[in-house]
C-alpha cells in the first residue's frame, strides 16, 4: 500500500475522536456542492414536498376546495373510510382490477418477448407493432374500445355473424371490469414486452447452450431457466402493473365512468368523483394517501415475497 493510500485510510482524529465526514472536506467544496444542489431542492420543495405536505394537512381537514375555511377534524376522515362501504367498493374492484392486471401483463408481457426475440424476418417492424398501444393517447384508446364493445359494435356484430349473441360489455358489473382489465394490458403489452426482451438478451447465453446440449428442451429451458432468471424483471413489471392499477382514472373515466353501479370505480375514480364532484377535498386526500399506503405496503410484500430484498448468497 502506498503512502499516500495509508495516509487516506488512516482515520482522521481531532482530540482523541473521529472527526466528523463533512470536516474532511474543504469549506469551498461543501459551499460548490450545495450551490449546484440547491435549484434542485427548491423545485423538490416547491413541486413535491410542499404539495405532499399540504396534501397530508387537507385530509385533516374538511375543506369544500372553494372556502378561505379549512375546518380541522383531525383524523375523521379516515375514520369515516372505515365506515364508507363506498370505500370498500373501490378497494375490492381496485384490487381484483390489480390482480387481473398483474397476472395478464406479466403473462402477455414474457409470451410476445419470447416470440419477438425468435429469429423472424423483420423483427424490428413487429416490435414496432406491438410498441403503438404504449404511445397511443390513453383518451383515444379507451373512446375506441368504447365504440368497439357498444352493444351494437364491431365485436357483438362479429359474434353475431357466429350465432352468439353478445352481451352488453360495459352495462354489466364484472364484464365492464374485464374490459377495462384488457384495455390496460393491452395499452401496456409493447412496453413490457421491450422490459422482458431487453432482460432476455442479457441472459447468459452459455447457461442455455449447456442446456440445450444436455438435452433440455424448449419448454424445460423456460421453466427451469428464463422464468427464474427473469425474476427482477418480473418483479418490476408486477410492481408497475400494480401502480398503474391504483393511479388508474384516464381509461376509467372515459371507457366506463365508473359504473355500471360502481362496477369500475376504482380508488382514483372514487377519490376523483369525492373530491371534484362532491367538493369533498379534505376526504378525498384521505382517500388518496390511504391508497399511497396500500400500494407501499404491497409493493413491500411483494418484494419480500419474492426474495428481491435479499442479497444473492
Amino acid at each position: 500500500m502506498s503512502v499516500q493510500t495509508r495516509t487516506i485510510a488512516r482515520p482522521l482524529r481531532r482530540g482523541g475522536r473521529f472527526r466528523p465526514v463533512s470536516e474532511r472536506y474543504r469549506r469551498e467544496d461543501v459551499v460548490t456542492a450545495y450551490a449546484f444542489l440547491l435549484p434542485a431542492i427548491v423545485v423538490l420543495g416547491v413541486f413535491v414536498f410542499y404539495p405532499i405536505c399540504s396534501a397530508v394537512y387537507t385530509s385533516l381537514t374538511s375543506w369544500n376546495g372553494f372556502s378561505a375555511e379549512m375546518p380541522f377534524v383531525g383524523a375523521a376522515n379516515y375514520v369515516r373510510l372505515v365506515h364508507d362501504p363506498e370505500f370498500w367498493n373501490s378497494l375490492l374492484v381496485t384490487s381484483v382490477y390489480a390482480l387481473g392486471v398483474c397476472v395478464l401483463s406479466v403473462g402477455s408481457g414474457m409470451t410476445v418477448a419470447l416470440l419477438l426475440d425468435a429469429p423472424l424476418r423483420g423483427r424490428g417492424l413487429y416490435r414496432g407493432i406491438y410498441f403503438l398501444p404504449a404511445v397511443t393517447s390513453s383518451v383515444a384508446a379507451a373512446i375506441v374500445w368504447r365504440y368497439l364493445l357498444d352493444p351494437s359494435g364491431l365485436v357483438n356484430a362479429l359474434l353475431g355473424r357466429l350465432g352468439i349473441d353478445g352481451p352488453d360489455w360495459l352495462g354489466e358489473r364484472w364484464l365492464a371490469l374485464g374490459a377495462l382489465t384488457l384495455l390496460t394490458v393491452w395499452k401496456n403489452v409493447g412496453f413490457n414486452a421491450i422490459l422482458y426482451l431487453t432482460a432476455m438478451q442479457a441472459l447468459p447465453s452459455g447457461v442455455f447452450e449447456a442446456a440445450s446440449m444436455d438435452g433440455a428442451g424448449f419448454s424445460q429451458r423456460l421453466r427451469y431457466l428464463t422464468v427464474p432468471l427473469l425474476r427482477p424483471m418480473t418483479f418490476f413489471v408486477v410492481i408497475q402493473a400494480l401502480i398503474t392499477s391504483f393511479q388508474a382514472f384516464d381509461l376509467v373515466y372515459v371507457l366506463t365512468g365508473g359504473g355500471p353501479s360502481g362496477g369500475t370505480e376504482v380508488l382514483g375514480m372514487f377519490m376523483y368523483r369525492t373530491a371534484f364532484r362532491l367538493s369533498d377535498f379534505g376526504y378525498g386526500s384521505a382517500i388518496a394517501f390511504v391508497t399511497l399506503f396500500l400500494v407501499l405496503g404491497v409493493s413491500l410484500v411483494q418484494w419480500r415475497v419474492s426474495g428481491s430484498g435479499r442479497a444473492d448468497r
